[in-house]
């Protein structure tokens, strides 16, 4: 029951709003905005629920490494965009993310857990710049900051959990359902770079 009711709210939140979720989406200031930044864009959505899916699948230290690395680099990239450092080839970036996230849990290779971190770390930075650059300069920065990353690493736990529930549903089906939703995940990037 546990199972499906985790399922059950991974769904909803994958159902979230489609529209890419930066410059010009509107008014952000403080925490709230910070929260709903990056569970109101699907490309930031879904990279951030393959990280963890991904660390789910790396297993032993990847598990609590790849979440770290990525929000820690997140806000790193935070920083840059607050700062207006330009940053070429974000939204590339940030697609490319889903695509190559996607791609890697569908290969179902295990990482050196150093390049899984690297691998995350990279993209993170782009998620962040976004994210700083959304940030208006009435808000906050401490606030939206805070917001930003505890959405990311709620969304990473979501991504744990669908990784984690998959695996003990059928332990021999489950590397196949992994590495099916990394597909799908992949594929909806390659939907977002199109659109």
């Amino acid at each position: 029951m546990r199972h499906s009711s985790l399922v059950a709210f991974a769904m909803a939140v994958l159902a979230a709003t489609p529209a890419l979720a930066h410059t010009g989406a509107g008014t952000v200031s403080g925490f709230a905005s910070g929260f709903g930044h990056p569970i109101g864009g699907l490309d930031h959505l879904l990279a951030m629920v393959a990280v963890g899916i991904l660390a789910s699948q790396q297993g032993g230290k990847s598990v609590w490494l790849l979440p770290l690395s990525f929000v820690g680099m997140m806000i790193v990239g935070g920083i840059l965009g607050v700062a207006d450092v330009a940053m070429p080839f974000v939204e590339l970036g940030i697609v490319g993310s889903v695509i190559v996230l996607g791609a890697v849990i569908a290969l179902g290779k295990h990482l050196p857990t150093g390049a899984a971190m690297a691998l995350v770390g990279l993209f993170a930075v782009f998620h962040g710049h976004a994210h700083g650059t959304e940030m208006p300069a009435t808000a906050s920065g401490i606030e939206y900051g805070i917001g930003f990353a505890v959405a990311t690493a709620a969304l990473h736990a979501i991504g744990l959990g669908l990784g984690m529930s998959v695996k003990k549903l059928a332990e021999k089906a489950a590397p196949f359902a992994v590495r099916a939703g990394g597909g799908a995940i992949a594929a909806a990037g390659v939907f977002l770079l199109a659109a």
